[in-house]
């Protein structure tokens, strides 16, 4: 949906999904920590009103913020006061709502007050980013929701390539070029054991992103995309472990990807 603005100067974008789960296990994937880790990045959260949210996001930094609702399991909200140098704070809202067929409405709202649109275009960035990740959101919750160790990592590096191209070569060394939803594939000369079903696959003029359900090297869920970053591309790999040997997995391969990455994308 567009960017929303009223007159009072507040600006905001908002996303609704659906998702499969309980209220209390959705709320559990979006509202803690551990939750938050399975499926999108590495996340602490202090789980009470004034508690403190903190996001990793590797190679692209931290970000911190405070709780500032905190209903379980219906609606969550958190500020974040440092997101982008000279910005007013954003704040995100979401809330869960039970519908029939043991399904979920997430809605999610990130909103401002600014007097001029100079932060309109990387609000509008936030809605944009997120489809991927509620993808892998709602594969988790129909899979691996009742696991209780989970542990993740994000390597990402930037090319000067064409995302295009980006994405050819990226596939192409996976062994996931002209992969099709369905497909079982094994990345050939990874440095560490993968192999899953191809779950989506989606191609636009943003972004590229293909996403396995993994079987090695522990059940799991990986994220693999080329997005245009100005003139520049970044290639990524989002993972996600679960069950007992998840974290000494996410241990060993995460320096072993960030250094397949860049050697992958050496000479480009």
């Amino acid at each position: 949906m567009p960017l929303k603005k009223d007159g009072t100067g507040k600006r905001w974008v908002e996303m609704e999904l659906i998702v499969p789960g309980t209220p209390e296990q959705v709320w559990q994937a979006m509202a803690t920590g551990p939750g938050n880790t399975a499926w999108f990045t590495r996340t602490t959260i202090d789980e009470r009103v004034g508690g403190t949210v903190r996001f990793d996001f590797g190679p692209n930094g931290n970000s911190a913020g405070e709780v500032t609702t905190w209903e379980p399991p219906r609606r969550f909200g958190y500020v974040e006061r440092d997101w982008s140098e000279g910005a007013p704070p954003v704040a995100t809202e979401i809330t869960v709502t039970s519908r029939s067929g043991n399904r979920c409405v997430v809605r999610m709202v990130h909103s401002l007050f600014a007097s001029t649109d100079d932060w309109d275009d990387q609000l509008e960035s936030f809605e944009n980013g997120w489809p991927a990740f509620f993808e892998v959101l709602r594969l988790y919750l129909a899979h691996f929701a009742a696991v209780q160790q989970t542990a993740s990592f994000f390597v990402m590096t930037q090319i000067d390539l064409p995302p295009a191209t980006g994405w050819e070569r990226l596939t192409q060394a996976l062994g996931l070029s002209a992969a099709n939803v369905g497909d079982e594939r094994t990345a050939p000369q990874a440095p560490q054991d993968l192999a899953g079903v191809v779950e989506r696959v989606h191609q636009d003029d943003r972004q590229r992103y293909l996403m396995l359900r993994l079987s090695a090297p522990a059940p799991g869920i990986a994220l693999v995309g080329s997005y245009g970053a100005g003139k520049a591309t970044n290639a990524s790999m989002a993972v996600y472990l679960y069950g007992d040997d998840a974290a000494r997995q996410a241990a060993a391969g995460e320096a072993k990807w960030r250094d397949w990455l860049g050697a992958t994308f050496k000479h480009a």
